[in-house]
């Protein structure tokens, strides 16, 4: 061997599963890092762990036995450890708990969350300072329990040393951003590509992806904040200083996409998640979600989505 050549460096991935955590996140994370292992064999070493070393069962009722003791000399070894939370994860944080995250957040350890996962880390006073995502249902929650936190509306937050993602798309985001932050963005790319093409979670959010300009985001973010009362095309182009034409180019050369559809799409699924996680009526979600004719909005939604609202599941609350 030349010693000159340096041997590749094995990064390290914990996931500490909370009673009924999200699966979902927890595999779109999984199948981000094996892929990765595929192109690039041996660059990522994932672990397992539950707060007591026993079998938790995932919000699917699907039980996951952990593969990996909490002990210091495991946590130590990690790059990133996540929490991974869930929509049915009760927000207890027992001082065990506590007494951990306290420990990571003094290593040189990453700390991410998933779902709700951003909560434990907040309740622990460890995202003071910090910009966070965190699912809908539990953004005033986690507001309220850590009040030097900014709980922002995004699917994905990297801030710094802190991954937050509120939902199985942000779950897939944060990994492909963590592999192009530390360990190569080659390597995330491809993982990318090959993923990304049949996820079931090709959302809004993949315009997050680094290639997107500062501008076209700064659009999506007013779009994301007036849903229940659409901005004009007039009105979003003078907040961020561009003409209409500019606004429009921007759309279409880098998400391939007119601006009306994208914040018609963005209602849309905004929609869907309130018809599944709510009981509000079907009217009620069509004018929180800015539609002012709920024959309009049942077509729309059709049209998207291939059933109307009036036939989407509603899980229980």
């Amino acid at each position: 061997m030349n010693p000159m050549i340096e041997p590749q460096k094995t990064s390290s991935v914990g996931f500490l599963l909370l009673d009924n955590f999200s699966l979902t996140c927890f595999t779109q994370c999984l199948d981000v890092l094996v892929t990765a292992n595929l192109i690039q064999p041996g660059s990522i070493r994932t672990h397992t762990f539950s707060r007591n070393d026993s079998e938790v069962i995932s919000d699917l009722a699907i039980p996951i036995r952990p593969d990996t003791p909490l002990t210091d000399i495991r946590i130590a070894a990690l790059d990133l450890m996540i929490v991974c939370g869930g929509l049915r994860t009760p927000r207890v944080l027992p001082n065990g708990l506590i007494t951990l995250l306290t420990k990571l957040a003094n290593m040189p350890i990453a700390l991410g969350g998933l779902w709700n996962g951003a909560w434990y880390l907040g309740k622990a006073g460890l995202l003071d300072g910090y910009r966070c995502a965190i699912h809908a249902e539990q953004r005033m929650a986690l507001s309220e329990c850590s009040p030097k936190t900014t709980v922002t509306l995004d699917t994905v937050v990297f801030d710094r040393d802190r991954f937050t993602a509120s939902n199985p798309a942000g779950a897939f985001q944060i990994m492909i951003k963590w592999l192009h932050a530390a360990l190569d963005p080659n390597v995330a790319d491809a993982v990318f590509d090959l993923l990304d093409h049949e996820s079931r979670f090709r959302t809004s959010a993949k315009v997050l992806d680094r290639k997107v300009s500062a501008s076209l985001r700064e659009v999506i973010a007013l779009m994301e904040c007036n849903l229940e009362e659409p901005l004009g095309l007039d009105l979003l182009a003078q907040c961020v200083q561009l003409s209409k034409r500019q606004i429009q180019r921007l759309f279409r050369k880098q998400i391939n996409m007119s601006p009306q559809r994208y914040y018609l799409e963005l209602r849309l699924t905004e929609a869907r998640r309130l018809l599944q996680n709510s009981r509000l009526s079907v009217t009620e979600v069509a004018i929180a979600c800015g539609f002012v004719s709920t024959p309009h909005f049942s077509k729309c939604y059709s049209t998207l989505f291939g059933c109307p609202p009036s036939k989407e599941s509603r899980y229980e609350i």
